[in-house]
């Protein structure tokens, strides 16, 4: 069902059956969650419609040796998602104009590493810090190891 021809066959059913909520019991939603969400969009659905159940890791791994409580288990997460599924609502999208802007909180050497790799990404970055000088608890050292540079 994670392939393309799974995809459609679903996008099909859902069409076909006039369905509007779309439960699936398969492996981790990390990788096919997206997949999924896509079907239910193209049909004309919200992507928010989709309950989906991990019974890879979640049962057959867990009960890899209990055939009978594996799909037991199973059952038991189907029901619930089916519960859930029936009270989903639509999650309204705003899409809002951002200004690509970060505050960084903190100037020691989390927040001066942080603004540095913001910093390289295109944002515009400002640090507030409330000691009169940078580097944190690295200001108060005279010099590092292991190459005995000076620690600011």
């Amino acid at each position: 069902m994670c392939t393309e021809p799974g995809a459609a066959f679903i996008a099909e059913k859902i069409k076909e059956n006039n369905l509007n909520r779309v439960i699936v019991a398969a492996c981790t939603p990390r990788t096919h969650e997206p997949v999924f969400h896509s079907v239910l969009k193209d049909a004309g659905l919200q992507p928010r419609y989709l309950e989906f159940t991990n019974i890879r890791e979640h049962v057959a791994f867990v009960h890899m040796n209990e055939p009978e409580l594996a799909t037991e288990q199973a059952k038991e997460l189907l029901k619930a998602a089916a519960k859930r599924a029936a009270i989903l609502e639509p999650v309204p999208t705003k899409i809002v104009n951002i200004t690509p802007t970060v505050l960084i909180v903190g100037g020691g050497v989390a927040g001066l590493s942080a603004a540095l790799d913001i910093a390289n990404t295109g944002y515009d970055v400002y640090i507030v810090e409330k000691e009169t000088t940078i580097g944190g608890k690295m200001a108060m050292m005279d010099r590092v190891f292991p190459t005995d540079d000076c620690s600011i």
